[in-house]
């Protein structure tokens, strides 16, 4: 049986399918990653180039490329980061799993970069969780 998750940008301009799979799922703490999503990590994994198909939107997606032969493929409309690809690996695409609307029921394996980690980020802070916002808000 083949694993098919579904995703979309922040507009939904632009909806994909992965099937079979995501490999290597990591929080990225790099500053490249940072400033990309605009929080304290990335959560990222590996997905076969074979496997991602643009079902809607293509026409709005926009890269920029990040670093030779590496490229961030984004929605050009709500510029949500959506995968990346390094032409020297073309058979694989890094998918940015926070577009993913399926339940997925691979799990991270690694911080990575934690040395260039921002200042507030604590990893092993026990901060209060809540379904909601936090009260008095």
């Amino acid at each position: 049986m083949t694993t098919t998750y579904l995703g979309t940008c922040l507009c939904a301009a632009v909806a994909l399918e992965v099937e079979g799979g995501i490999e290597a799922i990591i929080h990225c703490h790099c500053s490249k990653c940072r400033k990309a999503s605009g929080t304290a990590f990335a959560t990222n994994g590996f997905v076969q180039s074979k496997g991602l198909r643009i079902t809607r939107g293509e026409q709005s997606i926009r890269t920029y490329e990040s670093a030779p032969g590496r490229r961030r493929h984004f929605c050009g409309i709500c510029a949500a980061p959506l995968f990346s690809s390094n032409a020297s690996d073309p058979s694989r695409l890094r998918l940015r799993l926070g577009i993913l609307d399926s339940e997925i029921s691979e799990r991270p394996i690694s911080h990575n970069f934690v040395s260039s980690r921002a200042s507030w980020e604590d990893l092993d802070a026990t901060l209060p969780r809540y379904e909601g916002h936090e009260p008095g808000r």
